[in-house]
């Protein structure tokens, strides 16, 4: 009974902090859509760690920029993004042959 309890206990704290974070990762987001031109102009081509709504770092590929930044910060509290005009950096399209009848 009371490892039930604290398996209950343990996923839905585990539950709350991935919800925070990923509420702070869409707030880090919007920060860089609402200011990627003047972004773009400082960084263009450079993946950039966006925490707190700042920019703290600039490097030259993701693996090192999540290396980097997290020698200093929790994976998961800082959002890494290539800064680049247009939605190319952000946006993906998947393509299928799948044919439904």
């Amino acid at each position: 009974m009371m490892r039930l309890f604290i398996d209950t206990f343990g996923m839905r704290s585990m539950f709350l902090w991935m919800a925070t974070n990923l509420m702070n990762l869409e707030q880090e987001f919007q920060f860089y859509l609402q200011h990627q031109d003047e972004l773009v102009q400082q960084y263009n081509g450079k993946f950039i760690v966006i925490k707190d709504c700042k920019v703290i770092g600039a490097f030259e590929n993701e693996l090192q920029a999540i290396a980097e930044t997290s020698k200093t910060n929790e994976p998961g509290t800082f959002l890494v993004q290539k800064c680049e005009p247009g939605s190319e950096g952000y946006t993906q399209t998947f393509h299928s042959r799948v044919a439904f009848a």
